[in-house]
């Protein structure tokens, strides 16, 4: 149509700023008069092929999505898509049955991908290059995968004898786990699972910047395949009220990760570092279907060898420190106990001893209340952990173990006992000293925690 203002404010009416686009319109009608206007509706629809891959663990681990361009398609690295096409959603990282759905993915697809693109169209001349690059790297990783079989049927450095260990969580507590895995020495690869969302921040671009060697950082599950160990530092970060509240949340995110990590690694030994570490050692159990020897939390690893090392070096009761542990719950109610009794036969002189050894005992306690669970000190003793499994050094550690059936505790609960560590974790139990007050504080723990479980929605 020609220009006519007064035509055009019509057209123009649903305009937010009506006004200042009539102005600029008439600058173009001025300045280029052949110029006609006509009124109608933009829209546009995409095709975009994708692939979704649904895993064994389904509904509990989210799929595992693809952009499958064709020929004639180049993908647009962004916030949701890599340059490999694997696509990275909140929905995905946020996934947790029954709420996440594939219908509700597919619906938070179209809605990022209308904002960003994620594929655009390539030039003739392009797509035949592209096309040629694809045909080639097929030839190439059929080659690879032959090179793979004939390496396994010649006998050279198999998966077997690859240490690899995986951290989940890029919070300060998964870093400082990475860290001290790292300068320990004992894997070769260390992966650190991102499941934050956005792009990498804090500690985690720190990582990426300064490179450390055999550290790699991901944000895919898969990432974690064939990992000897994996270390579960993950806490939800929600806006709980309750106690319960902040549990459940916890319990909820292991929902999306327990079941991928499994998939991923079957013959892993699952090391749990979230709060509260008994009852997460718990629902990992249960959510990873393992055997109860390969889940175990850290447990009260560290107080022990602070315990042992305040009885050693600052109370010099070196006798004492090599049979002592602590046992039962990280935090206020952990106990004291030992698993051999070193007492005088006279009952008399037994008696003394043994207030003896409860008076050094209890000063211990007291030196160690002053000592908190930083992020650092706890990945220590990750670290100190992932070494026994990983070298398979049969050494005594207080962790998370499934208690049922010692101590006369009948429920199905992890609290700390001081147990044999090898490849595939808990190797043995070791027997404790028979102590009526010490079996009386460890029933009471596992019924507080058992009634806690009870409460939960697996």
């Amino acid at each position: 149509m020609e220009f006519s203002e007064g035509a055009l404010r019509k057209l123009l009416g649903k305009y937010k700023f009506r006004d200042l686009t009539i102005e600029e319109l008439k600058n173009v009608n001025k300045t280029y008069p052949s110029f006609t206007f006509s009124m109608n509706t933009y829209s546009n629809s995409y095709n975009i092929p994708i692939h979704l891959w649904i895993l064994d663990s389904h509904p509990f681990a989210p799929p595992i999505c693809f952009l499958k361009p064709t020929v004639n398609m180049g993908i647009s690295v962004g916030k949701h898509v890599d340059a490999h096409g694997r696509i990275y959603l909140p929905y995905l990282q946020n996934w947790s049955h029954p709420k996440s759905t594939v219908i509700g993915l597919i619906k938070e697809m179209i809605a990022k991908f209308e904002e960003e693109l994620p594929l655009y169209s390539l030039s003739s001349s392009d797509a035949a290059r592209r096309s040629e690059l694809l045909s080639y790297i097929a030839k190439i990783t059929e080659g690879e995968t032959d090179m793979k079989s004939q390496s396994k049927i010649g006998g050279g450095k198999n998966e077997g004898c690859f240490n690899k260990i995986t951290v989940v969580g890029a919070g300060d507590l998964g870093i400082a786990c990475v860290l001290a895995v790292a300068a320990k020495g004992a894997a070769d690869k260390v992966v650190l699972l991102d499941l934050s969302e956005g792009a990498a921040k804090g500690g985690t671009m720190d990582l990426e910047i300064f490179a450390l060697p055999n550290v790699e950082i991901s944000k895919d599950f898969s990432a974690s395949a064939d990992s000897k160990v994996v270390v579960l530092t993950v806490n939800s970060l929600g806006n709980a009220q309750t106690y319960l509240d902040v549990i459940q949340s916890n319990v909820d995110l292991f929902r999306g990760i327990i079941p991928a990590i499994s998939h991923y690694s079957q013959n892993t030994v699952l090391l749990v570092a979230s709060h509260p570490v008994e009852v997460m050692t718990y629902v990992s159990w249960k959510l990873s279907a393992f055997p109860k020897s390969r889940v175990i939390g850290v447990g009260a690893n560290l107080d022990t060898e602070r315990f042992q090392y305040i009885l050693t070096n600052i109370l010099k009761a070196q006798v004492l420190a090599k049979d002592a542990w602590i046992i039962g719950e990280q935090g206020e109610d952990k106990v004291p106990s030992w698993t051999s009794c070193n007492l005088v036969a006279n009952q008399t002189e037994a008696m003394a001893a043994h207030n003896s050894r409860e008076e050094v005992a209890n000063r211990a306690m007291e030196v160690l209340k002053g000592k908190g669970q930083r992020s650092w000190s706890v990945g220590l003793s990750v670290a100190d952990l992932t070494d026994s499994i990983l070298k398979d050094k049969r050494k005594v550690h207080s962790v998370s173990t499934l208690a049922k059936g010692c101590c006369n505790i009948n429920s199905e609960v992890f609290i700390s006992l001081p147990c044999i560590l090898g490849t595939n974790g808990v190797i043995e139990m070791v027997k404790l000293e028979e102590d009526p007050l010490v079996q009386e504080k460890l029933q009471s723990t596992a019924g507080s925690i058992h009634d806690l479980q009870q409460q939960l929605k697996l």
